[in-house]
């Protein structure tokens, strides 16, 4: 008799992860290949893959379903756990969550504390300092990818998030299956609904611990979680989330091509001195245009997170709607004004 529905769910879908985690590594030898051994009998170490596990049902299933797989294809697998010190007795929850993944089978395992900042509010504050503490540890380790938890669950939320900040369609893809430098970031998940990872640990005995904070009002994603999805299931029927699930992958596709237009279309826009000419960015469809124009503030030094569309309108109307508009203040001390028929964006 093979396992329970939940837990074989889990199970391929890491096990599709790790195959191409195992692809990755394999071209990356072939085009960049590592020192030769010292001896014809010696082999290259495996690969680590880590999983980040906060003790949630959703990291839990996912460090179980990584244990699994992970020895059959040759992986080495760990764990990491962030102690964002926002609640009292944090450090002792991290400990648990150490010894839980360490039972499990997964080496090497750590916890590593953070201290979270303000900036952004306070979710985005937590959200960077982990992702940071994330980078370093799988820089430690030499991990060929990290394991994130997030499911179709929280991928329908980061869709209305997006949706509710009128962002655009890169805002509405949410979360990639794949990101971070050279593709670190592993989301197995996201089309597993949240459901069957608890589920998956139920069956298995697993122990999960529930964050205070995603029950809490002040956040916008608990709000969003605990009133504005049930909202929505009850005026729309059931299938929302998934439904949602599907309008980020299908805006993640259009908003890819997109950007692969807006990255090919904006040398042909230059002169010879780099400078961007507005006549032809007028000529580009307004997607197009905007895009090589949001390319043009990051790179002068807007941060990207801060940068609005509200932003990009007021900048493409220097382009579209020239009417001798003076210089445009964007975030990070950045100015974009019209000279002389070309688009200037620099530090002001």
């Amino acid at each position: 008799m093979g396992p329970h529905p939940a837990v074989a769910a889990i199970r391929l879908a890491v096990r599709r992860v790790l195959h191409d985690v195992l692809t990755d590594v394999q071209r990356s030898t072939e085009t960049d290949p590592p020192h030769l051994p010292h001896s014809p009998h010696e082999q290259a170490p495996p690969p680590t893959v880590l999983v980040a596990c906060s003790g949630g049902a959703d990291s839990m299933a996912l460090a179980s379903a990584l244990a699994f797989e992970a020895p059959k294809l040759g992986i080495r697998a760990g764990g990491v756990t962030v102690d964002h010190g926002l609640q009292p007795g944090s450090d002792l929850r991290a400990a648990e969550v150490v010894v839980r993944l360490t039972a499990l089978g997964l080496t090497p395992v750590e916890s590593v504390a953070v201290d979270v900042g303000r900036e952004g509010g306070p979710e985005a504050a937590a959200r960077d300092a982990r992702y940071a503490a994330l980078d370093a540890a799988a820089e430690r380790h030499a991990a060929a990818a990290v394991l994130l938890g997030h499911t179709r669950d929280d991928q329908a939320e980061t869709v209305l998030l997006g949706l509710a900040r009128g962002s655009g369609i890169r805002s509405l893809s949410g979360m990639a299956a794949t990101s971070g430098v050279a593709g670190r970031y592993r989301r197995p998940f996201l089309h597993i609904d949240r459901q069957t990872a608890r589920k998956a640990c139920m069956v298995q005995s697993l122990p999960v611990w529930d964050d205070p904070h995603n029950a809490d009002p002040a956040y916008t994603r608990s709000r969003l979680r605990h009133e504005g999805l049930p909202a929505l299931e009850k005026a729309l029927g059931k299938g929302v989330v998934e439904a949602l699930a599907r309008t980020a992958q299908l805006s993640r596709d259009d908003a890819d091509a997109l950007d692969a237009w807006a990255a090919q279309a904006e040398a042909t826009v230059r002169d010879a001195a780099g400078r961007l000419e507005c006549a032809k960015l007028y000529a580009l469809p307004p997607a197009v245009r905007r895009r090589i124009v949001r390319r043009a503030a990051i790179e002068a030094g807007a941060p990207a997170g801060s940068l609005f569309a509200r932003h990009i309108e007021e900048v493409d109307r220097l382009i579209t709607g020239w009417r001798g508009q003076g210089v445009i203040n964007l975030p990070g001390k950045v100015v974009a004004q019209r000279q002389g028929g070309r688009l200037v964006i620099r530090q002001g």
